[in-house]
């Protein structure tokens, strides 16, 4: 089983926060708060979390939020996010492994996972450890890229949306690393999702299709 290295992150910590901050993803973001329901009095993980950009929208909801990087300088990233916004009481953040989640099984309500999975070399490993850590009748929500993202489509998407500058490089290098690593049809991932236990699985396409949020009930 290959593993990623969390040290090729660390240097790309303002470039990780600057793009969760670009008008496309903020609005990523928001949408897949949306679908993944209420966090009242929740225990929600964020497997990837970079720098807590996702995790902040629901810290006065959840009872408890749980972050995982590989990197340990987005983790230091987190916690200052967290602290500058007085909330760090409500919070734990841990380097570890998506592989190997540092969790006991059916620890969270709700994980959720945002432009990591389709990174890693093997995403099934991925995806089985978040349902391993989801209660049953919890959620899991993802964000991953669809067989449509490629260069010239997020060019053509940028250009049609009027996205340039920072915010166009941070998109354009997403459907790059997204073309070497894995892209998904909305049947691969309900396959995936199903044989790992889930059900009642829905995607909602952004970005004009070029990504998908994808939303599962754990068995």
């Amino acid at each position: 089983m290959r593993k990623m290295n969390g040290e090729e992150f660390d240097q790309l910590v303002t470039f990780f926060d600057g793009m969760a901050r670009t008008s496309w993803l903020r609005s990523i973001h928001d949408r897949l708060k949306e679908l993944s329901g209420s966090w009242n009095n929740l225990k929600v993980l964020d497997v990837g979390c970079g720098t807590g950009r996702l995790l902040l929208r629901g810290v006065d909801e959840a009872e408890h939020l749980y972050g995982v990087d590989l990197s340990s300088e987005m983790i230091k990233a987190s916690q200052q996010n967290f602290f500058l916004h007085d909330r760090s009481e409500k919070t734990t953040f841990v380097t570890g492994d998506a592989y190997e989640l540092p969790f006991e099984d059916d620890a969270f309500h709700l994980s959720l996972s945002t432009c990591v999975m389709f990174l890693l070399p093997e995403p099934k490993n991925g995806l089985t450890e978040m349902v391993r850590v989801t209660k049953s009748n919890g959620r899991i929500v993802m964000l991953n890229p669809t067989k449509k993202m490629n260069q010239q489509n997020a060019f053509n998407y940028c250009k049609q949306h009027d996205i340039q500058g920072f915010e166009q490089t941070t998109m354009l290098k997403w459907s790059n690393v997204s073309t070497r690593r894995h892209r998904y049809a909305n049947e691969e991932l309900t396959s995936l999702l199903t044989q790992l236990g889930c059900i009642d699985v829905k995607h909602e396409q952004v970005l004009d299709g070029l990504a998908v949020i994808t939303v599962a009930t754990v068995n």
